[in-house]
């Protein structure tokens, strides 16, 4: 089953990336509402538009738990007794499967009454409506942080028994944040290029973005960093040799290249105050930090083996033709939710 594994984590990899876009929308405008941010207004909408993403999301997180083994290369050992596995409670597959569907369907149910408070309170200036939305903002960061912090654990750092990281569910998540605002911001670029948005957004929106996409930088490269000092620090090999296996057995291309993409790239350039007000500079760096989340997700899964199993992502047509697959039906339903609440033009 390890031999297959770096095929199927590519699709793991993938459903993470939609999961986290159709969580960052919300997420994202429900920030920019509670710090009362005034150009939320001009973006609210299109970064909700990426909630459409959570059926296909719950697809492919349905396809992921069908296939148990395949997904959870730990469970193998379990169903055979054989090896040492921390957190058994946590391990349990039927408590990870209803975990996982449940909260999904919570996320996805949050998430839904967002997206329509934040319409009624565009056309209902009552009290009553107003307050809703309000405490609906509110709990969706924690809904994020919680929900982040599960998911974390069961497709990432779980993946390899008896590793843990205090610090890890919060590098998990807020990587994956970070991927959104570079995501967003491409997206923000080629809409605006198009000349097709209904209500097109003023200028300023990108070099925000640049800010933002900074800033997360900056806290990614502290939260990356702050758990391999700890273990190595501490000279603590049973935690490190996770990190040893990926950076010098296998995979360092990979570590170095996510690493390199995620934050000297962006670092480097958006530090720079002209280049944080080109809107051409800003859309290379997000795409430079979409391509390396991308490639981080899947080092820390495919990673978790034993290195005479890794497996080089898109070197095989199984991972070229999912991820195609994936991404083309994301892109198509987005674009339909664009047209559908008319915040872009049909094409002449």
């Amino acid at each position: 089953m390890e031999e297959n594994f770096g095929s199927w984590s590519v699709l793991t990899t993938n459903f993470l990336i939609i999961l986290y876009l159709a969580l960052g929308g919300v997420t994202f405008s429900s920030v920019l509402h509670l710090v009362n941010g005034k150009w939320r207004f001009q973006v609210r909408h299109l970064a909700c538009s990426f909630a459409v993403l959570f059926p296909i999301a719950g697809v492919l997180l349905l396809i992921l738990l069908a296939n148990g083994e395949a997904t959870f290369q730990w469970l193998a050992d379990a169903h055979s007794g054989e090896g040492e596995h921390h957190l058994p409670g946590w391990h349990n597959y039927t408590f990870l499967v209803w975990r996982q569907i449940i909260g999904f369907i919570i996320v996805a149910v949050l998430y839904g009454l967002f997206i329509k408070y934040q319409y009624l309170s565009e056309v209902d200036s009552s009290p009553v409506v107003q307050r809703r939305f309000r405490n609906i903002a509110l709990l969706i960061p924690f809904a994020y942080f919680i929900y982040g912090s599960m998911v974390a654990w069961d497709f990432e750092m779980t993946m390899t028994p008896n590793w843990h990281s205090a610090s890890y569910a919060a590098y998990h998540f807020q990587s994956n944040f970070h991927m959104f605002l570079a995501a967003f911001t491409i997206f923000l670029f080629f809409l605006h290029r198009s000349g097709r948005l209904t209500k097109p957004f003023q200028h300023y929106i990108f070099n925000y973005m640049a800010q933002f996409m900074l800033a997360m930088t900056i806290l990614w490269t502290y939260l990356y960093f702050t758990q391999y000092l700890i273990m190595w620090y501490g000279r603590l090999p049973e935690e490190m040799y996770r990190f040893d296996n990926m950076m010098y057995e296998g995979f360092g291309p990979l570590w170095w290249t996510f690493l390199t993409l995620k934050f000297i790239i962006p670092f480097c350039t958006l530090v720079i105050t002209p280049n944080r007000h080109n809107p051409v500079i800003i859309t290379m760096v997000a795409f430079s930090i979409v391509l390396g989340t991308w490639i981080e997700r899947y080092t820390w899964i495919a990673g978790s083996i034993d290195p005479q199993y890794y497996h080089y992502p898109m070197t095989s047509m199984f991972d070229i033709v999912v991820t195609l697959v994936v991404f083309g039906v994301s892109w198509w339903a987005v674009k339909k939710t664009l047209l559908r609440f008319n915040l872009i033009e049909k094409e002449a």
